[in-house]
């Protein structure tokens, strides 16, 4: 197969993958109900309600961090982060970005791809064939 096909498959490869992410993303998006927070309570700051949820709680920190330290509560925070990625409206905004990303990796591996090679004659002797 030559580059030139390949990078053709490649383009093809990386259209349809940037639109059938982002059209599954705006579905799900456009479907998708909000998660109901893990809240305890609420704060009133100002006059505003904010909710207050297990993890954002000082028991909650202080005991992680006393049985992990800080890297605990750096790495609960990511984990609770990354969990939020895919679960509700979210998971759309993920999704697009995710095929947004992977359809311009197609995209930047086909156009790296170098011309094709030109063919040999072979009527030329060996020494004087490029390559």
């Amino acid at each position: 197969m030559s580059n030139t096909t390949l990078r053709r498959y490649l383009n093809l490869c990386c259209l349809i993958v940037l639109l059938a992410g982002l059209g599954s993303a705006t579905l799900i998006y456009l479907t998708a109900e909000e998660v109901p927070d893990d809240s305890l309570g609420y704060v009133v700051v100002d006059g505003v309600l904010y909710p207050l949820s297990t993890s954002d709680s000082k028991t909650y920190r202080r005991e992680v961090q006393r049985f992990g330290g800080k890297a605990a509560l750096l790495f609960d925070d990511f984990g609770r982060w990354f969990a939020e990625r895919w679960r509700g409206k979210t998971l759309g905004k993920t999704i697009a970005w995710l095929s947004a990303l992977v359809s311009l990796g197609t995209y930047l591996f086909g156009r790296l791809l170098g011309p094709d090679a030109k063919p040999t004659n072979p009527d030329l002797p060996k020494s004087d064939r490029p390559g």
